[in-house]
């Protein structure tokens, strides 16, 4: 089974031109497949278009909430509902050709866990364009995880590396990034990209600029859950060992007769020695707590144990 997410927002004059190509991309597959549209609070009436398409097929899912919580809501309601053992995302704006799901379901079966597309000529403006390619290097960098397109809706998973997936705030556009953490493989196809014929875009900066905030969770979550005094006592020995050779150069000033009282500079050194403290400090006290954690996970998973044992 194939199960094809579809979020969407305001897209009345979509969706049955979007159905329709869906079925003529997966009907080459020979496998049985679903879609599932996810309504996020609709104005316009894309609803009832929605139960058009599930009155007149076999295989339409949909999701109504009550209003909007945004795509990443909307991706974990459609991906609850989802019964197939590959998931597909596609957005509902028809610039994503789902002409293009078969090559990337050949590339899953390929050894891979998650394909994304990459959309080499994006029909976007340029403002949004720019915006986009600075995302993308950003995430890249911060994360670790290369790839071009992070934000491409188009991808294509196996089940399992969506179960246990927690999907809020901007966090649908790293679910590659999560992925890689999780140590599924993630590939990446160039996909064709096509001009928007309905609606508007809801992207802006501003969006950017949240997720920038949400890459910060996403990489600390993911590379230093387990090991936070390598984040934040590497970053305190750093500001510390700086501060110190300040400290230092001063000292040398003072023992040469010059007055250091009135420096900016011995300011800043001492106030980099004490940031550089708490840091490592907070580390310590995150490893600590950390360490708690894990020890009651590994008793809980003892006693669920002697539970099965004992029940056997």
């Amino acid at each position: 089974m194939i199960s094809v997410v579809v979020p969407l927002l305001d897209e009345e004059h979509s969706l049955d031109a979007l159905y329709r190509e869906i079925a003529d991309a997966l009907d080459s597959q020979s496998q049985p497949f679903e879609v599932v549209f996810v309504d996020d609070g609709s104005t316009d009436g894309s609803m009832a278009a929605l139960e058009r398409l599930h009155a007149e097929t076999t295989n339409v899912v949909v999701v109504h909430l009550r209003r909007n919580f945004g795509k990443a809501a909307a991706l974990q309601a459609g991906f609850l509902e989802a019964n197939g053992e590959v998931v597909v995302t596609i957005d509902a704006d028809l610039q994503d050709d789902p002409a293009e799901i078969p090559q990337l379901l050949a590339k899953l079966d390929e050894g891979f866990d998650l394909v994304s597309g990459w959309k080499t000529r994006r029909n976007d403006p340029l403002t949004r364009r720019v915006f986009s390619r600075l995302f993308n290097w950003a995430t890249a960098v911060v994360s670790g995880v290369r790839l071009h397109d992070v934000n491409c809706g188009l991808k294509v998973y196996r089940a399992e590396v969506l179960q246990g997936m927690r999907l809020y705030g901007e966090l649908h556009r790293f679910i590659p990034v999560l992925a890689s953490y999780r140590g599924f493989r993630v590939a990446e196809i160039p996909v064709n990209h096509r001009t928007r014929q309905h609606g508007r875009s809801r992207y802006g900066p501003e969006r950017y600029l949240r997720g920038f905030f949400d890459l910060l969770s996403v990489t600390f979550m993911g590379r230093y859950r387990h090991r936070p005094l390598h984040l934040f006592g590497g970053i305190g020995l750093l500001m510390g060992a700086v501060g110190s050779v300040i400290l230092l150069y001063l000292t040398f000033l003072k023992l040469w007769g010059e007055g250091i009282g009135q420096r900016p500079l011995l300011t800043l050194g001492v106030l980099l020695v004490v940031v550089g403290i708490q840091l490592v400090s907070l580390g310590l006290l995150s490893e600590m707590i950390t360490s708690q954690h894990e020890e009651r996970i590994d008793e809980r998973e003892r006693m669920n144990q002697i539970v099965e044992e004992v029940l056997r």
